[in-house]
């Protein structure tokens, strides 16, 4: 276990912002957070890092867990001038060969004396993904890291991290917005509104009542789309439930099969 929640809590002035939510994530897995604006996504996300105290309830973390961070957005303003290879140098310097690997790795190689702010967007989150893998992760965390990617720039972004995932062996735990996207890229996924509504494979929480009434039906076509093959019978299902929704109110009754897109 990478890291766990237990009944957490996270209280904003007067009210709870998230109530009873049990987390965890292991080695390997791709775990993708959804909610409405206003669920507490964010504040789980920040909450499992400890960027946020809990208010009830603990957060573990393996011990001596490697965290890469990709946030939700990154400003940086067009008069303050700093090459991408100064860049991935922050806070602490990294050799050149390892910077102009990991930019190789995200598709964006020989971008070293390129100016951050001259970056199209695409290009801009795949240089912060680069600097987020040079910390040798345990758990890749990606906080709405596509927002303002055009559709086919967020399918590459999830399908790179698919490969990353692939290839190193991190964990991944996105929050995410992009729904016609990340049914594809994810092991499990937890739909959030201020506490678990319904967690489980992706197939299987877009057919739960706690998700459609959040999301409506809008987005099965796009996730027929989308879907890759092995969304289920993964070897690390067991002990997770994933072959079943847990909605907190009520089963969904209606499981789809398991037919391949």
């Amino acid at each position: 276990m990478l890291i766990s929640a237990t009944d957490l809590g996270v209280r904003h002035g007067t009210g709870f912002v998230l109530s009873n939510v049990d987390f965890q994530i292991e080695r390997g897995e791709i775990v993708t957070i959804v909610g409405p604006n206003g669920s507490g996504k964010s504040t789980l996300v920040r909450a499992l890092i400890g960027l946020e105290r809990a208010s009830t309830g603990r957060v573990t973390r393996a011990p001596g867990l490697s965290i890469g961070y990709v946030p939700q957005r990154l400003h940086i303003d067009a008069s303050l001038p700093i090459t991408v290879r100064r860049f991935l140098s922050l806070p602490r310097r990294v050799p050149d060969a390892d910077a102009a690997a990991a930019l190789e790795r995200t598709g964006v190689a020989g971008l070293e004396r390129r100016q951050m702010a001259g970056l199209s967007g695409g290009q801009f989150q795949r240089v912060l993904l680069a600097r987020a893998l040079l910390a040798r992760p345990d758990i890749l965390i990606l906080d709405e890291a596509t927002q303002g990617l055009d559709q086919p720039g967020t399918a590459a972004f999830y399908r790179l991290i698919e490969e990353v995932r692939a290839e190193t062996g991190a964990a991944v735990l996105m929050v995410s917005h992009d729904l016609h996207v990340v049914m594809s890229a994810s092991d499990r996924v937890i739909c959030l509104n201020g506490h678990v509504c319904c967690e489980g494979t992706p197939r299987v929480v877009s057919a739960a009542p706690e998700y459609r009434a959040l999301f409506g039906l809008g987005t099965g076509g796009a996730f027929a789309l989308y879907r890759h093959a092995h969304d289920h019978d993964h070897d690390h299902d067991a002990g997770h439930g994933h072959d079943h929704a847990h909605p907190h109110h009520a089963h969904p009754h209606s499981h789809e099969g398991h037919d391949h897109a």
